[in-house]
């Protein structure tokens, strides 16, 4: 268990901060969410998929996805203080906007009412290992190019 706040831009023990609304973060995640979901159309719009087809597209962007979190987290946490909007932008907005676990869901409802079960299957377990297996492995890597030791964050 760390003893560091779960948000750093915000102090629970600030009543003003419970209930402030925070504009300039708001922004930050429209503006990130936006730019998000306009990479996600493309790369949705450049490889697409029939219902019974594997969704390659949904499946790159959810990994590469989970891939930059792992990156950006341990950059921010770990490596150097960042503006208090870059995780609001990049993190919630940007990368929440590209990333799309609801379009998943929709893929493996598609692919089994299309008569593909095996390729719901395979795309359901293949996004969740290859999602958690981009996070760990980017964090791992982030860490070591930033020169920190194992176990030390």
């Amino acid at each position: 268990m760390t003893d560091r706040p779960i948000d750093p831009d915000v102090d629970l023990h600030v009543p003003a901060q419970r209930t402030e609304l925070h504009w300039p973060v708001l922004a930050a995640i429209a503006a990130g969410g936006a730019l998000g979901a306009l990479a996600r159309y493309g790369l949705q719009s450049a490889l697409p998929a029939g219902p019974a087809d594997f969704p390659w597209a949904t499946f790159l962007i959810n990994v590469s996805g989970c891939l930059l979190i792992g990156v950006l987290m341990v950059v921010i946490t770990e490596v150097r203080q960042a503006h208090r909007l870059v995780r609001p932008f990049l993190g919630v907005g940007v990368l929440g906007g590209y990333t799309t676990f609801s379009t998943y869901a929709v893929d493996i409802q598609r692919a089994v009412e299309a008569g593909a079960p095996l390729t719901g299957l395979v795309y359901l377990a293949a996004t969740m290992a290859a999602a958690l297996a981009a996070v760990a492995a980017s964090m791992w890597l982030t860490r070591r190019i930033a020169g920190r030791p194992a176990g030390v964050r």
